[in-house]
């Protein structure tokens, strides 16, 4: 039982330091907006979705009377034209419309999965957090506060950090600390055995989720993707100023709807696209669970 006990604890020791050093790399690196405006994403999210449609809409406006104007007055439109241009909106309509559907889907799981990693860890806590109530003391009591102190700092400091899309280090210190307590333990009993080595397989899915966390930090989508959304919503919209509709206050308000439709679905995908920025972004509602149930004062007395 004994040489059981101890090659958890080694093992525990040589998993958890990857993720520390891992982010202490980190230190000091704020990654930048990539290929959206940084002035962008710090708008409110109804500012940054009415820029984002009206200026597709305002872009499909002018272009519809510049080339009513200029363009297809030097055209030959006849019926059999329409018909080929109305086919190729179409394609380009199709194309887009699978192209961004995907792009739809990858950021929504994206952003699924970041949430899952927070209760994750959230639930790795409070595991932690009941193992080492049953641990005797004084080891108890400094566990006990390194993980409520631990909880405080992700909720108080981390989660701004993460806002502004930067990794937070605080919590290296915190984990180092906790680490050597919970490494310096050595039970007495079979039971203190068996107890001891669930502690450290608890810690290190802590470990495990922590450094999950901070990797969804900078998940964003690549900039060649946002150039295939941007790109791609002006070919389709530029497609239809190809017909010689008439009436241009008809095709004015077809233009616009379409651009407006446009539009909506990248601002969804914008809004998606950082899981912890905006008002969109993930919040530490399940640490404060957590936090509220086992480490106030009146969680704390009932362990």
């Amino acid at each position: 039982m004994s040489g059981s006990a101890s090659a958890p604890r080694r093992g525990a020791a040589s998993r958890s330091t990857s993720p520390a050093l891992a982010e202490r790399g980190a230190v000091g690196i704020h990654y930048d907006a990539g290929a959206l405006p940084q002035l962008l994403l710090d708008l409110p999210l109804l500012v940054s979705g009415i820029a984002i449609v009206g200026s597709l809409c305002a872009y499909s406006l002018a272009g519809l009377w510049l080339v009513r104007r200029t363009v297809l007055p030097r055209l030959r439109i006849e019926a059999a034209e329409h018909d080929f241009s109305s086919a190729m909106l179409q394609a380009v309509m199709v194309f887009y419309g699978l192209a961004v559907a995907l792009i739809v889907v990858n950021v929504w799981q994206t952003h699924s999965d970041a949430e899952k990693i927070l209760s994750q860890e959230a639930s790795a806590i409070g595991v932690l957090y009941r193992d080492v109530s049953s641990y005797p003391e004084p080891p108890r009591s400094r566990l006990q506060a390194g993980l409520r102190d631990y909880l405080r700092y992700v909720i108080d400091e981390s989660w701004p950090i993460q806002q502004r899309g930067e990794v937070p280090t605080g919590g290296v210190e915190l984990m180092d600390a906790f680490q050597r307590v919970l490494t310096g333990f050595e039970p007495a009993s079979a039971g203190q055995r068996i107890l001891h080595a669930e502690t450290l397989r608890a810690y290190n899915d802590l470990i495990d989720a922590r450094r999950l966390r901070l990797d969804a930090v900078d998940t964003r989508l690549p900039g060649i993707l946002w150039s295939v959304v941007i790109v791609g919503a002006v070919i389709s919209v530029s497609s239809s100023f190809l017909f010689r509709i008439e009436d241009a206050r008809v095709q004015g308000i077809q233009v616009a709807l379409l651009s407006a439709f446009i539009g909506l679905v990248v601002f969804l995908i914008f809004a998606l696209d950082r899981p912890f920025h905006g008002e969109l972004g993930l919040a530490p509602d399940a640490y404060r669970l957590v936090y509220g149930q086992l480490m106030d004062a009146g969680g704390a007395a009932t362990h």
